[in-house]
């Protein structure tokens, strides 16, 4: 299967970005993905965290889902939503929710980002906390015999995630980012490549890459790595499409070649964890 990362520059308007967003999936179906991916924000990177909460949605209703599901029904792709704020029970966060269409535009999963972002350099602050409610479920789908796992940016660090998505084992990991150009500069292809190499599978990272309205700049980078910790192919800033071919075989070879996944079961069996 082809897949493909979509890298933006999204800003406060979300309109803009929806229409950046319908033009790049169409680029990539029209290259011949199967498989298309955005990055988190990629509807609104707002002045504010808090600009979020006035957009936010109701499950499976507003502007945003639909406009999803119709950049997926139209192109014919299974289509990862980078992530939309969600309405949540909490007052004043909301969800940061990455949706998922299969090719008929219905809903096939969806995953609420479970670690929250916080960083302070002294120069830089952030904390999603302050805005956004913890998810607290992984969640995968298959895609046209493809078992794909979920994650969403500050997701990376934590390898926890990636194991509980294993079992059963995925063929493709999905990280959909809005890195700062500070943390991603230090980590982001160190973490993709191991997130890779540790759970033997590709791994596609969509990311925000350049400078936003808001004064905000991201790593961008996105990117598709392959089983091995191999990159497949890489867009370094500025909005634009990477795209590389999922092989079941390669996998299959990797996993066979050096069985670590299988040494990983047998070891936590015998420890009884």
């Amino acid at each position: 299967m082809k897949i493909a990362a979509v890298q933006m520059v999204s800003t406060p308007e979300p309109a803009a970005n929806l229409e950046a967003a319908a033009r790049l999936v169409a680029e990539a179906a029209a290259a011949g993905a199967q498989l298309v991916a955005l990055p988190e924000y990629f509807c609104l990177l707002g002045r504010s965290d808090r600009d979020k909460l006035a957009h936010a949605e109701p499950a499976g209703a507003g502007p945003i889902q639909r406009a999803l599901a119709e950049m997926a029904r139209a192109n014919g792709v299974w289509l990862v939503g980078g992530t939309l704020p969600l309405a949540s029970a909490a007052p004043e966060r909301v969800l940061n929710r990455c949706c998922v269409f299969d090719p008929e535009g219905r809903e096939a999963a969806h995953y609420d980002k479970i670690h929250l972002f916080a960083y302070d350099n002294g120069r830089e602050r952030y904390d999603e906390g302050q805005t956004l409610e913890a998810g607290s479920e992984p969640a995968a789908f298959e895609a046209s015999g493809l078992r794909v796992g979920l994650s969403v940016c500050y997701d990376l660090r934590f390898p926890e995630l990636y194991r509980a998505l294993m079992a059963p084992p995925c063929d493709l990991l999905c990280v959909p980012a809005a890195f700062t150009y500070t943390t991603g500069r230090a980590h982001w292809e160190l973490l993709l490549r191991a997130r890779a190499v540790e759970n033997q599978c590709y791994v596609i990272a969509p990311a925000q890459g350049g400078t936003h309205e808001n004064g905000r700049r991201t790593w961008g980078h996105s990117l598709i790595v392959d089983p091995w910790g191999e990159i497949l192919a890489e867009r370094a800033e500025g909005e634009g499409v990477v795209l590389a071919e999922v092989d079941p075989a390669r996998i299959a070879q990797v996993r066979s070649q050096l069985p670590a996944l299988r040494h990983r079961r047998a070891a936590l069996a015998a420890a009884k964890i």
